[in-house]
């Protein structure tokens, strides 16, 4: 029976076993260090808020395994022979494979900063960071300040979890506004201000300089880069950004980048060998897409295409169009398509920006300006449906077009206000047009016209 092997137990790799199961008989084994369960990893947060336990982020109950003949083993592999095809463990074990998926997920990114190995300097990304968080930062007693270095999702992610818990922080940016890299420059200005009204001390422009140890070898405090200005905490949270968790495969006749390097099939340049999820690399990126793209539903993508290619049917792996969705504190924020920051964009790419005049809503869309071609919205605040989104990028509908039926994406519950009509009015005083406000039509939206 061929013996398929998972290392790592994230959405990727179980999303593969799970598929592969479906598809076949084959023996599947997946391995991991980090925990005996598959996990909801942007659930930790919640678990840290108090709003569940740790065992409601696990989607199957323990007999699922059993039931799926899905093996489960504890062990860190550090090092592949893909000439025997066998793993050679930390414990020095050694473990067979007929084919192998490499599915290890990221970890947060060092920079060589002095004292960033210190007891209370932490990731936000595995259980175990949860777990030390919690020892770190039971309540605000125990933990007079946190410092937060770098701007991104898992950073805000933090902030917030350690603001549950009234635990003063400061947020040390190194951009001149928030995410400033991937937002443009009216939604990072919302978020910068938003931040600042849950009474997170935002440092903008700032850059971390060295993290300074107590007697004992904890965290004491951290020193400014550009001012030598030293910030006591007891924690400092490491979350300028993530990269993929390939170390163990140095050296290794498996070709890296900065991940592990795939075709668009998902496979290595060692026959049966795959790589999945954060950790994959890809030769040429698909579009506009990054090469490595570490989120949640990519990672599902990729393990349900790999297993179709395991079980016989070769698949091409196919992401779409790009969208994304997350959360900054109170402020929903979903994507669609590309709408690049004033850094990124090309000369062509232009933005119609909306923001309300006293709530944390807007929306930018962006669009060809020769061609007023439709590439993509952000809505802050505003719940918009994936599905209307994308078949309007697969039509290469219009501005005016989306502008009309706009209030049909609209996705927000019952009873919510909604903002459509100011959206239009604001639109058709800054391009000169009279487009009038119409009814949803689900017909019309799904019609192949």
């Amino acid at each position: 029976m061929e013996h398929i092997v998972i290392i790592g137990n994230g959405i990727a790799g179980i999303t593969a076993a799970r598929h592969i199961r479906k598809n076949s008989d084959k023996k599947i084994t997946i391995i991991s260090t980090e925990t005996d369960y598959f996990f909801s990893r942007t659930a930790l947060m919640y678990v840290y808020m108090g709003h569940m336990k740790f065992e409601h982020t696990q989607p199957y109950e323990s007999f699922f395994w059993k039931k799926n003949r899905l093996e489960l083993k504890k062990g860190f592999v550090n090092h592949i022979n893909t000439d025997t095809k066998t793993l050679e463990f930390l414990s020095g074990e050694h473990f067979s494979y007929d084919k192998l998926i490499i599915a290890t997920g990221s970890k947060p990114n060092k920079f060589g900063w002095p004292g960033q190995d210190l007891n209370g300097a932490i990731g936000m990304y595995h259980k175990q960071d949860l777990e030390k968080l919690e020892e770190l930062a039971p309540d605000n007693k125990t933990c007079k300040r946190a410092v937060i270095v770098g701007g991104g999702l898992i950073g805000i992610e933090l902030a917030e979890m350690l603001r549950s818990r009234k635990i003063p922080v400061t947020f040390l940016v190194r951009e001149a506004s928030f995410w400033n890299g991937v937002l443009p420059k009216g939604e990072s200005t919302l978020i910068n201000e938003h931040i600042l009204d849950h009474h997170i001390d935002l440092r903008l422009s700032t850059n971390l300089k060295e993290i300074v140890s107590d007697k004992n070898g904890n965290v004491k405090s951290v020193i400014i880069e550009e001012t030598g200005e030293e910030i006591l905490c007891n924690v400092v949270g490491l979350t300028a950004g993530v990269k993929p968790n390939i170390d163990f495969l140095k050296p290794s006749n498996i070709e890296i980048g900065r991940g592990v390097k795939v075709n668009r099939f998902l496979e290595t340049n060692i026959p049966d060998v795959y790589a999945i999820g954060d950790c994959a690399e890809q030769h040429k990126p698909i579009g506009n897409r990054r090469a490595i793209e570490a989120v949640w539903y990519t990672g599902r993508m990729m393990g349900e295409t790999l297993a179709q290619t395991i079980c016989g049917n070769k698949t091409e792996y196919k992401p779409g169009h790009w969208f994304n969705s997350a959360k900054f504190l109170d402020i929903e924020y979903q994507t669609y398509g590309w709408v690049f920051s004033e850094r990124h964009k090309n000369e062509d790419e232009h933005h119609f920006h909306w923001r309300h005049s006293s709530e944390n809503i807007c929306i930018t869309i962006a669009y060809n300006k020769n061609s007023k071609l439709f590439l993509g919205i952000n809505t802050f605040g505003i719940r918009m449906r994936h599905e209307i989104f994308n078949k309007w990028l697969t039509e290469k509908r219009n501005m005016d077009y989306i502008m009309t039926y706009l209030k049909d994406a609209n996705f927000d519950p019952e009873f919510y206000k909604h903002y459509e009509n100011e959206i239009l009015k604001a639109y058709n005083l800054e391009f000169e047009t009279a487009i009038l406000p119409v009814k949803k039509s689900w017909k019309r939206i799904f019609s192949k016209a």
